[in-house]
């Protein structure tokens, strides 16, 4: 698996530009293993109900039998198990519990999915990415506010993000670099799986749940090209003074030399995710 990693990797990295063909046969046998051998063993299970070592009892079996229907296409992922779990602030938050066996598929896709983009994400992106982590993403915004001529600064959060993130735009960001069909279906089918709660399941046309393994590689896609790029770009090349953004999952900090530059950002910020169907969660808002 490594090595057709590599190749995919590497390819991504000479050909910026170029939209990314055959891609699927990275998830194979070994792929699967390995991922089956990464997975923790003491994770809730889905709506299959199956655990760890039950799925392991019978591996080449089950492998085997999954590679077959992936190439048949008949392999589907199954609704997400929706739970909650108690928040900081009193609320709960939803979280989605893949089935085993589509765990395992997702961890192939997510191995795919980061060594095409990791080249592409920006720096300023920090969240559920190699080798960075919410302290590298502080440090960072200390050293953004003792090195650059900032002023003021907009703090900001989506609405329930993961909740609304829209399937449409998510798909045409993921053809930008990839042209496989046949991966670009499967991704579309885990967007679409469904919600199981309290034995009712639910249809899921819009969001991504939280909870699953490609999701935020999926949610980082997004708002590379609806946030990073947007603000990196149009926003420091419309501003007249020194603009900075970081970026932690759907969390983000915009830091400006002008007053005028950050009231303007905020405006724009506000019609910038209307477009993609997102919004500003007012309550977290705050400008200083």
């Amino acid at each position: 698996m490594e090595t057709k990693l590599t190749r995919i990797s590497e390819l991504a990295k000479q050909r910026p530009k170029v939209k990314l063909q055959t891609l699927m046969h990275a998830i194979d046998e070994e792929s699967l293993k390995a991922s089956h051998l990464v997975l923790s063993a003491d994770k809730a299970t889905g709506v299959d109900a199956v655990t760890k070592a039950e799925y392991g009892e019978n591996l080449q079996e089950n492998i085997t039998d999954l590679l077959g229907r992936m190439k048949r296409q008949a392999y589907k992922p199954q609704a997400v198990k929706r739970v909650y779990i108690p928040k900081g602030d009193g609320k709960k938050r939803p979280l989605g519990i893949p089935a085993y066996e589509d765990k395992l598929v997702q961890k192939a896709i997510n191995e795919i999915l980061t060594v095409i983009y990791e080249p592409e994400f920006l720096d300023c992106s920090y969240g559920f990415r190699p080798g960075r982590s919410c302290h590298d993403a502080l440090k960072e915004v200390g050293k953004i506010l003792e090195t650059k001529n900032i002023s003021y600064v907009v703090d900001a959060d989506i609405k329930g993000f993961f909740d609304n993130v829209d399937h449409k735009w998510m798909m045409k960001f993921l053809q930008e670099r990839i042209q496989d069909i046949n991966l670009l279906r499967l991704i579309q089918r885990f967007l679409k799986a469904g919600i199981m709660e309290q034995g009712k399941r639910w249809d899921t046309e819009i969001g991504t749940p939280q909870g699953g393994i490609i999701s935020p590689t999926l949610a980082n896609v997004y708002l590379h090209y609806v946030l990073d790029l947007w603000v990196t770009v149009k926003i420091a090349r419309e501003s007249r003074g020194v603009v900075s953004v970081i970026r932690y999952a759907d969390d983000f900090i915009c830091f400006f030399q002008y007053q005028d530059d950050a009231e303007a950002f905020y405006e724009k910020l506000i019609e910038r995710l209307g477009k993609f169907n997102l919004e500003i969660a007012e309550e977290k808002n705050e400008n200083h």
